[in-house]
């Protein structure tokens, strides 16, 4: 991470569309995979941050403040954290995900989302928590 006080570095503009491109489709892709179980958001929308703050200052700066997306990324950057919430949600989408691709896949390839999804929760939980945040008034 650049200190806030440090140019931003100036890339030609076929890089910064492609940084920007790819930004725009993880965010997609992250929010996807709100409504789909098994597709994690929060690493395609801390992938889509890293993408924009190569790309758009805008898009960054667009994605740093939303109501929604905004504390999780600054969360990431500030102690590489992921709020208890984010955790308790992941990993019951992650369970939920597993038990209907058990059930739907062949037996001999069942087993294989849970097995993908316990490692990533075993990632996720070992990350650090979070501190709580006051809602807003």
């Amino acid at each position: 991470m650049q200190p806030a006080d440090a140019l931003p570095i100036l890339r030609p503009r076929w890089q910064r569309v492609l940084w920007l491109l790819a930004g725009a489709c993880s965010l997609l892709t992250g929010i996807v995979g709100i409504f789909l179980p098994l597709l994690p958001t929060t690493p395609f929308v801390l992938l889509a941050a890293f993408c924009f703050s190569r790309g758009s200052l805008r898009c960054e700066t667009w994605l740093l403040n939303h109501p929604r997306f905004g504390p999780m990324v600054r969360d990431w950057r500030a102690n590489r954290a992921i709020s208890l919430r984010a955790k308790q949600l992941a990993s019951a989408m992650m369970v939920l995900g597993s038990a209907w691709a058990g059930w739907l896949l062949p037996a001999r390839l069942g087993w294989l989302p849970a097995l993908l999804c316990m490692a990533v929760a075993t990632w996720m939980w070992r990350l650090p928590t979070a501190p709580a945040r006051r809602p807003r008034s």
